[in-house]
């Protein structure tokens, strides 16, 4: 291909480093190198550690784009595989990041030895295929020079090793801790939380004490300044590469698995009967197999049912639930089967993820991402108009908004007389939502696309509507 500067669209979360920039071109995922960070790829495509990472699918696919002209004023294009939907840490659970902090640990213990180091530990260096985690920032790879510390230590521990942390020592969720603040987790705010006799728990007293301590120690002091003492102190690459099989150690020990919640057993106390769920897959099947969806988004997913249904039909399908622990199991399953399609993630769709960072698109807010070929809401709409207080249309503008131009929408509606509707409306003034019926929300759905196929439950208290929506 040929790389015109017209063609380029800078991604918005890549400028940090001023050495290599994303950029988009169509569908083409591109960054460009200055000289140096060009001499270095080449360097690194050549070592013998890097070329098996990029076969084992460990690194994200990357080649060097030649004999073509090179926009200015970059010295050198790598041309990286698209992953398939750009998640953050904070819509991941548990299992999950500790998954990504190890491959990102794996990967460093491969490059010191090789005479490479990564300038980052940020878990934003990380995607998903599926169940898969991937490493993305090739601009990350620098020489090692003798008596540097790791540079991303700091990155890694406060985006991945405190909010782990948090999880198995505190039984906190982290993923409030990382949507609030796209740096992470501060060594101050983790010594207070982590202080008395929870500072002897594994990690604590050398990952947020000391390197609390080290850092207000440190911190009128230069990188130069910091490198020539530990040099001085006999800091080696071996020490180096020993300090990261201590942390992977303590990654691996780390684990969380939450108390059971309502919606952990959600299948089982639903009040579904076979003859629904058997209806409800036929209906979503033939939704899939009408026309190859690229992307599916299941809402509410939960254990997963029809997000693997899906996965039968569609190149990568996206799962997302509300509850942690859920999305955690879900993950383990998945993990465990060996699947490549479908990405489970946490979110509330009353508060999905917003724009953040710098200027709020430094890191794409949900809506942003989300250009589903067919979007999945089953047993959502009555959650979001009865139980959180959203309008009927503004539910309905949410499900068709993360569709793609021309996608599609399958959708089920909860009468008012449905013993879940029931159980939720018990719980609001009476009164309170009139225009709750069924004929206003086919009105509204209407007005939004063309229904292709309405179809009842067997219970009689819920309906499907496969929708065509507007380019």
């Amino acid at each position: 291909m040929t790389v015109s500067p017209t063609d380029l669209r800078p991604e918005p979360g890549s400028f940090r480093d001023p050495a290599n920039r994303v950029f988009h071109a169509g569908d083409d995922v591109l960054r460009g190198l200055d000289v140096t960070a060009a001499a270095q790829w080449r360097t690194l495509a050549a070592s013998e550690f890097f070329p098996p990472l990029l076969a084992a699918g460990k690194v994200c696919g990357t080649e060097e784009l030649t004999g073509r002209p090179v926009p200015a004023p970059w010295a050198a294009v790598l041309r990286h595989e698209r992953i398939p939907f750009v998640s953050h840490p904070y819509e991941w659970s548990f299992a999950m990041l500790r998954d990504a902090a190890l491959l990102h640990l794996e990967i460093l213990r491969a490059a010191l030895p090789a005479g490479f180091t990564t300038k980052d530990g940020s878990a934003y260096n990380l995607q998903w295929r599926g169940t898969a985690p991937v490493f993305i920032d090739v601009g990350s790879f620098t020489p090692l020079r003798d008596g540097e510390p790791w540079a991303g230590y700091r990155q890694f521990c406060q985006t991945m090793l405190y909010p782990l942390l948090l999880g198995a020592h505190l039984g906190v969720d982290f993923q409030p801790f990382l949507r609030a603040r796209v740096e992470g987790v501060e060594p101050d705010q983790m010594r207070r939380l982590l202080g008395g006799v929870r500072r002897f728990r594994p990690g604590v007293l050398t990952h947020v004490h000391l390197h609390d301590a080290a850092q207000r120690r440190n911190a009128a002091a230069s990188t130069a300044e910091v490198r020539a003492q530990l040099r001085a102190a006999g800091y080696t690459r071996e020490l180096a590469l020993a300090g990261v099989r201590g942390i992977e150690k303590l990654v691996r020990r780390l684990d969380h698995r939450p108390g059971g919640s309502h919606w952990v057993d959600y299948q089982r106390t639903c009040g579904y009967t076979s003859d629904d769920r058997a209806v409800k897959e036929r209906v979503v099947t033939a939704a899939l197999t009408d026309r190859r969806p690229r992307l599916v988004l299941d809402l509410g997913a939960n254990d997963g049912r029809y997000a693997r249904l899906a996965a039968r039909h569609a190149d990568h399908v996206v799962a997302v639930e509300q509850d942690p622990a859920v999305v955690d199991q879900l993950y383990r399953a998945l993990r465990a089967e060996g699947d490549r399609r479908v990405l489970p993630l946490v979110m509330d769709l009353a508060d999905p993820s917003p724009g953040g960072g710098w200027r709020g698109v430094e890191r794409a807010s949900f809506a942003d991402r989300c250009r589903a070929d067919l979007v999945l809401a089953l047993a959502v709409v009555h959650h979001l108009a009865i139980g959180r207080n959203v309008p009927l249309p503004e539910v309905l503008d949410l499900l068709t908004g993360l569709a793609a131009p021309g996608g599609r929408l399958v959708v089920e509606f909860v009468h008012p007389e449905d013993p879940m509707a029931r159980r939720l409306l018990a719980n609001k003034p009476d009164g309170l939502f009139p225009d709750y019926r069924r004929e206003e929300f086919e009105r509204l759905l209407t007005a939004r696309g063309r229904v292709e196929e309405r179809t009842e439950l067997p219970c009689g208290t819920r309906t499907l509507y496969r929708v065509a929506l507007g380019g």
